[in-house]
């Protein structure tokens, strides 16, 4: 008998979130929203840092939507969301501009799901496949 968190619809529902939550916060840093502006200016990485994220976002959405490469968008998800919750952590705090923590806490839902995602799909990720029985 599987858990439901093994159930292939938590499954994806896990990916489709992950691909809502930072498909919509690309809108903001591809358009150079004031919080955006602010977050990467604090983080002295105002305007390429800001861009190259939101490429870098963008691809890890793109890789979640291929079956065949959801595990590579999970982990790079993971590690981006993992920096995004340490530059929290470290130098912006959890509440930016009175938003009451929602981006970190948003940082936090995806990095979870991103690891769920990631352990689901870890028979996939090469060099770790072969510590994993086949069932």
């Amino acid at each position: 008998m599987k858990l439901i968190l093994f159930h292939p619809y938590s499954f994806n529902i896990a990916r489709v979130l992950i691909v809502l939550i930072i498909g919509q916060t690309l809108y903001f840093k591809f358009t150079g929203s004031e919080e955006s502006k602010y977050i990467f200016t604090v983080l002295a990485m105002e305007p390429w840092g800001r861009i190259g994220l939101a490429i870098l976002e963008t691809i890890c959405v793109l890789l979640l939507l291929f079956p065949r490469l959801v595990w590579l968008g999970a982990l790079m998800s993971s590690n981006l969301m993992l920096g995004a919750i340490l530059s929290h952590l470290v130098f912006l705090g959890i509440v930016v501009q009175n938003d009451g923590g929602l981006l970190f806490i948003l940082a936090l839902v995806v990095f979870l799901l991103s690891l769920y995602v990631a352990y689901y799909e870890r028979k996939k990720i090469p060099y770790l496949r072969d510590f994993f029985p086949i069932d």
